[in-house]
C-alpha cells in the first residue's frame, strides 16, 4: 500500500512537470522548424533539419541585440540598488531600536496587498516630471524598494543571536561594520535568494517598460517581444525563435538556482514578525 502511494504521488509529479515542461520544449522546438513545418497539419514534432534561420531573421527585424543589452542593464540595476535597500531596511528592523518600529513594518508589509497597477498611474506622472521617460533610470527608480525582500531578510538576520552584535559592539565595531562585515555574509542563502528572485522578476517586467518606453533607445525584451509579434504577423516560427530568445535565459537561471531559491525562502520565512 505504501509502495502504491509512493508511485500514484510519483506519478502525478512526473505528469505535472511533463504538462508545464511540454510548452517551453515546443516553443525551442517550433523555433528550428520552416514556415511550411509550423504551420503543417497534424504537426511534425522534430524539424527536418535544424537551423538558426529563424533566430537570424528575428534579429534582423527587431533588434533584439538592444533589447538584450537593456534587459541587462535593468536587471543589474534593479538587483544592485533593490539588494541594497533590502539590506539596510532589514538590518535596521531587526537590529535598531526606534519608537514605532513594529508598527511601521507592520504598515508597510501591509502595502504588499496594494496591486502595482494601482500605482502606475503616480509613478508614470513621476517619471515624467523627473524628464526621464524613455530612460533605463525610468524602468529602474519604482522598484528600488521592496518590503518583501526586506522581510524575508529582516527574518534571516532575526535568527542572529544578539549576543554577536554586542560583543561586535564592545571590539569597537560600528553598527556599518557589523553589518558589512558579519551579517552579509551570514545571510549569504537569503541574499542569493532575493538577487535571483529579483533578476527574475526585473528580466520578465512587461508592464512598466510598456508604459514608459517608446523607442528601442530604453526598451527591453518582453516589450521588445510584443512589439515584434505585431510586426511578424502569422510568421509563428520566427515569433517561437524571439520568444526563445527573451524566456530561454530565465529558465536555465531558474533551473540552475532552484535550490537556493527554495532554501532561501524557507530560512528567511520561517520566524513571524
Amino acid at each position: 500500500m505504501r509502495f502504491f502511494r509512493k508511485f500514484l504521488a510519483y506519478f502525478f509529479l512526473i505528469l505535472g512537470s511533463l504538462v508545464m515542461i511540454f510548452p517551453f520544449l515546443w516553443m525551442i522546438i517550433c523555433s528550428f522548424k520552416t514556415h511550411a513545418e509550423v504551420i503543417k497539419f497534424p504537426p511534425t514534432f522534430w524539424p527536418s533539419h535544424f537551423s538558426f534561420e529563424n533566430y537570424t531573421k528575428a534579429f534582423s527585424k527587431a533588434p533584439f541585440g538592444k533589447y538584450f543589452i537593456n534587459s541587462v542593464i535593468v536587471m543589474i540595476l534593479s538587483v544592485l540598488t533593490t539588494t541594497t535597500t533590502a539590506i539596510l531596511g532589514a538590518f535596521a528592523f531587526s537590529k535598531m531600536k526606534f519608537p514605532g518600529k513594529h508598527i511601521i513594518f507592520s504598515v508597510l508589509l501591509s502595502l504588499m496587498m496594494i496591486p502595482f497597477e494601482m500605482l502606475i498611474i503616480t509613478n508614470y506622472t513621476t517619471i515624467v516630471k523627473l524628464n526621464l521617460y524613455n530612460t533605463i533610470p525610468a524602468l529602474v527608480m519604482p522598484f528600488i524598494a521592496n518590503i518583501f525582500y526586506t522581510y524575508i531578510l529582516k527574518n534571516f538576520f532575526d535568527t542572529v543571536s544578539d549576543s554577536l552584535y554586542y560583543s561586535a559592539r564592545i571590539d569597537g565595531a560600528s553598527n556599518w561594520l557589523y553589518l558589512w562585515r558579519v551579517l552579509v555574509p551570514i545571510a549569504k542563502p537569503s541574499l542569493f535568494t532575493i538577487i535571483l528572485l529579483n533578476a527574475l522578476s526585473s528580466w520578465n517586467s512587461f508592464m512598466w517598460p510598456l508604459y514608459v518606453t517608446s523607442d528601442a533607445k530604453a526598451r527591453t525584451l518582453p516589450y521588445g517581444l510584443q512589439v515584434f509579434t505585431t510586426e511578424a504577423a502569422s510568421l509563428n516560427e520566427l515569433l517561437m525563435a524571439a520568444s526563445t530568445i527573451v524566456v530561454l535565459p530565465m529558465i536555465l537561471l531558474f533551473v540552475i538556482a532552484r535550490k537556493y531559491i527554495v532554501n532561501g525562502v524557507s530560512t528567511g520565512g520561517l520566524k513571524g514578525v
